[in-house]
């Protein structure tokens, strides 16, 4: 999958997203500030949410645990309005992102606020989790001919697997990413295990939509094959409001981005094969069958004929069965590292 110039897989960069979410506390000045953050952190594409509170919340809705302990608001939809970025806020901050190099990417929360992405000309749409069985903002999402990334939080394995059924039926273009809608998710709660797993199920690129506290989280899904991260960037974890505290600060941000870097190049390419920095320590440390005794041209070898040893410069002891029986072409002393040459074609 590409977005925009970058191609998304094992073997290619690390798509690292800063999701700003509301952690701007509904101030475009402080969205362009976390703008600002996320490219001296070394992130490479910015994540804005764009929601209208009054589309998004039916009269019914009601607050998540973790949300009643860090708002003081009535309701959720009196939170949100908070949060919400105008229009105009929005494409100031989309600009600000395309002024420091990085890609903009922004989730919709319902058909209405595709419209606002639509003119934004982004180069993909994140679908949040709650969303990815959300079939009617999926299909105007698709109008737009734009890669789609979406999360999995809270979602079964039968629903993931329709969702992409769907899409691939669409010829859509689309990445996964494991998450766990936990905020913040606890250690022994982050599955990173998933990400393999719905790689080798699913066959679309998969990351990870990091929500854990663990510095080397984002590391380690890179390890498990992971190809884009997505983690929440905040000004300061202590702030009042619904993600701060499941977020990173700037320094936590460059640390954490630094290890998905070491990761991945750790995690190297696909295809197990033989490095050239191996090739010294193969050639003398392998083995090769060694004539026992002195060998006379014409007779057949016998297992007790050899022994092995190293180097690994003459006929490899993994060929033993290809070997014994075969007639010795010439006489070859006791000592010699047997060579292809020095026995006939066939017993």
């Amino acid at each position: 999958m590409r977005i925009a110039d970058r191609t998304i897989g094992i073997g290619y960069p690390t798509l690292v997203i800063a999701e700003i979410g509301v952690n701007h506390d509904g101030s475009a000045r402080r969205a362009i500030e976390l703008v600002e953050l996320a490219a001296a952190c070394g992130a490479n594409a910015v994540k804005l949410q764009i929601f209208s509170a009054d589309n998004l919340m039916h009269a019914s809705s009601q607050f998540a645990g973790y949300q009643q302990q860090r708002v003081d608001d009535a309701d959720p939809a009196a939170m949100l309005r908070r949060f919400e970025l105008s229009p105009t806020d929005v494409r100031d901050v989309v600009t600000a992102i395309r002024k420091r190099g990085l890609l903009p990417i922004a989730t919709p929360f319902s058909p209405a606020d595709v419209e606002v992405i639509a003119q934004l000309d982004l180069p993909a749409v994140k679908i949040a989790s709650p969303d990815l069985v959300n079939y009617p903002l999926l299909e105007r999402a698709l109008e737009l001919k734009l890669p789609l990334i979406l999360s999995t939080g809270a979602a079964t394995a039968t629903e993931v697997g329709q969702t992409c059924e769907w899409l691939q039926d669409r010829e859509a273009w689309f990445a996964l990413l494991h998450c766990v809608s936990s905020y913040p998710t606890p250690t022994e709660q982050a599955n990173l295990c998933w990400i393999g797993e719905m790689a080798a199920r699913f066959d679309v690129p998969v990351g990870f939509s990091d929500h854990t506290t663990e510095a080397m989280a984002g590391a380690l899904a890179v390890s498990a094959g992971a190809v884009i991260i997505e983690k929440h960037l905040t000004y300061d974890r202590r702030a009042k409001g619904p993600d701060h505290a499941a977020s990173a600060d700037p320094e936590q941000l460059a640390a954490y981005i630094g290890m998905v870097r070491r990761a991945e190049m750790m995690r190297g390419l696909p295809g197990k094969r033989v490095l050239e920095i191996e090739q010294d320590v193969r050639r003398v440390s392998r083995q090769s069958l060694v004539a026992l005794r002195d060998l006379r041209a014409g007779e057949a070898l016998a297992p007790t004929d050899v022994t092995v040893q190293r180097p690994g410069t003459g006929i490899s002891a993994a060929d033993i069965e290809r070997a014994v029986g075969r007639r010795v072409a010439q006489a070859v002393p006791r000592g010699t590292l047997l060579q292809w040459e020095m026995l006939s074609d066939a017993a």
